[in-house]
Formats: C-alpha cells, structure tokens, sequence
C-alpha cells in the first residue's frame, strides 16, 4: 500500500475485508456517535466497530482520539456554515439574512447539542485569530451596519450577536428556557427592534 492509500484491509471469516474510504467512515461514525454522547464519551472503538474495521484502524487516519474529534469539528463547523446559507438565502435583505442566521445558530445547537458544544469548546489552533469563528456573522452584520463604523463598533455588535444567540442556545440546550420555535424567531429577531 502507499502512503496515500486510504484502504485498510481486516479478516473477518477467513475472507479479507477492504475499506474504500476509511476516514470519511470513521468520521460518519463519530458524527453518529455524537448524536447520542458527548464528546468525552465518545470511544474510538466504538467508532471503529460501526466502521467495521479494527479499533487500530483508526491510527492510520488519527493519531489519537484528539484528532478524531478535531476532524469531526471540522466537518461541523461546515454542516454549521451550511445551515446558515441555507437559512440566509430565502432572506429579502440584509437584516432579514442576519436574523435568520442567528435563527439558525440556535436550531443547529438543538439538533446536534454534543456536536454544538464540541464545536464551541474546541481549541482554536495555535495562531488562529480568536474571531475567526465570527467570520460569517462578521459578514451578514456587514450588511447591517453603517458603511462608517469603527472596527470597535462592529466588532461589539458581533460580539452581542454572538452572545444573544449563543445564550439562547445555551438556555435552550439546558432546559432554563423551552426549545421553542417560537421563542427562538421572537428572542432574535427582537435584537434589532
């Protein structure tokens, strides 16, 4: 096999098993994983045996559980970015997009809470700006604000748009406020009344 080769063959019954595409399974299967447990609970040999391959299997693609759950932030911040795209793109204007956004926000946190909290406690890697998680919201404020705002300005109202729906997910997710579709469109869309 080459280094390249994303392949893992096991025995199972006297016949040999190949593995097309052993990391995108790996990683199907944490995502599964994390619909039912949180992150710390997640088990790189469970992840394995839902692949079907060898719990060592797994260090050909991911040294280590860190890894694993790196790559799984990865593809949920894509999934998170998606659904803002997909919320924002029915909007008639700027501010319509920006408040569907954050509707979004807190309906993805719902739908995939131990992915949601991975997503928002996950380590940064070493020099990434710290507001490279805001550049989406950083851009549908854009439209929004006045074209003469301060760079403190704007980074101020992404910090409260952060925090209103990160909040509000949070509430949500913990059972301080109900998961309420209602609730959600009402709390913010009031942001800008």
């Amino acid at each position: 096999m080459s280094e390249d080769d994303n392949t893992v063959n096991i025995k199972t019954e006297n016949r040999r098993y190949h593995h097309g595409d052993l990391r995108a399974a790996l990683i199907e299967a944490g995502l599964e994983e994390l619909q039912t447990k949180a992150p710390e609970e997640v088990s790189l040999r469970e992840i394995a045996r839902k692949a079907g391959v060898s719990a060592t299997a797994v260090y050909r693609h991911f040294p280590d559980k860190a890894a694993l759950l790196g790559a799984l932030c990865l593809i949920g911040g894509e999934q998170m970015s998606a659904a803002f795209r997909e919320a924002m793109s029915g909007a008639s204007n700027p501010k319509e997009a920006f408040e569907a956004m954050g509707c979004a926000y807190v309906r993805f946190a719902l739908a995939n809470p131990s992915l949601f909290r991975m997503l928002m406690t996950h380590k940064l890697e070493e020099g990434t700006p710290w507001n490279a998680r805001l550049g989406a919201l950083n851009k549908a404020l854009s439209g929004i604000l006045p074209e003469n705002a301060s760079e403190d300005q704007r980074w101020v109202r992404q910090l409260q748009a952060w925090a209103l729906v990160h909040g509000l997910a949070m509430l949500m997710l913990d059972g301080q406020v109900p998961a309420d579709e209602a609730l959600i469109d009402r709390a913010v869309r009031a942001y800008f009344v």
